[in-house]
């Protein structure tokens, strides 16, 4: 299976590299894609069979992290920002989530708890995954909230993963992943990200992100 490059984000890193000015990007996938991170092996993470089947996208992105699902049902951000030095990866996704944490609840969706390294959680239930990509002082943040996933895609295309937080506790993509929406969120995806890249753009211009 031919294994394609995620390019959303490498415009917004470029820019930050050149001025050194903090970028976001908040968008709707349009299809279904399988999004594999830096390291992963996909005959360990992907049903590769199932995504040639249903002739979906696989492509790697920069930042680490084990492959995930990319449906219509998900709102995805993209920050980029100039990070002198390198390392403190930890610290960056905690600064980073408590930003997106803080921009979410001013919507209204309140509860999200950092869980692991760079999942956000309602509860047990894994509701954003985050990875990060460092590269010439700056740094490129990708995290995908769950509004309304077809979560039986993710059991169609992702084995299960060979790293997991430990609050998964084994469990199955089913068992471990929920939604903010209808609970949290009373709309669909693309209502959610017009009103969070406002909420963002807004506490970027107070601070940077």
């Amino acid at each position: 299976m031919q294994i394609g490059s995620y390019r959303r984000g490498e415009a917004l890193l470029a820019a930050a590299q050149q001025d050194r000015q903090a970028r976001i990007d908040v968008y709707v996938p349009s299809q279904v894609e399988v999004i594999l991170g830096r390291g992963s092996k996909p005959a360990e993470e992907l049903h590769l069979s199932a995504c040639a089947t249903d002739g979906v996208p696989v492509l790697r992105r920069r930042g680490g992290g084990c492959a995930v699902v990319l449906d219509p049902g998900n709102v995805v951000v993209l920050a980029a920002e100039h990070a002198p030095g390198i390392g403190q990866n930890k610290a960056h996704f905690a600064r980073l989530s408590a930003w997106l944490v803080s921009s979410l609840a001013r919507l209204g969706v309140t509860g999200l708890t950092q869980r692991g390294i760079s999942d956000l959680a309602l509860g047990e239930r894994k509701v954003a995954g985050a990875s990060l990509h460092r590269s010439r002082d700056s740094l490129l943040y990708s995290v995908s909230l769950l509004v309304n996933p077809r979560i039986s895609l993710m059991a169609r295309y992702l084995k299960h993963p060979p790293r997991e937080p430990d609050y998964r506790r084994g469990r199955s993509h089913k068992a471990f992943v929920g939604a903010l929406s209808p609970d949290f969120w009373q709309g669909n995806a693309e209502s959610l990200a017009r009103r969070l890249e406002a909420a963002l753009k807004e506490s970027q211009g107070r601070r940077s992100p």
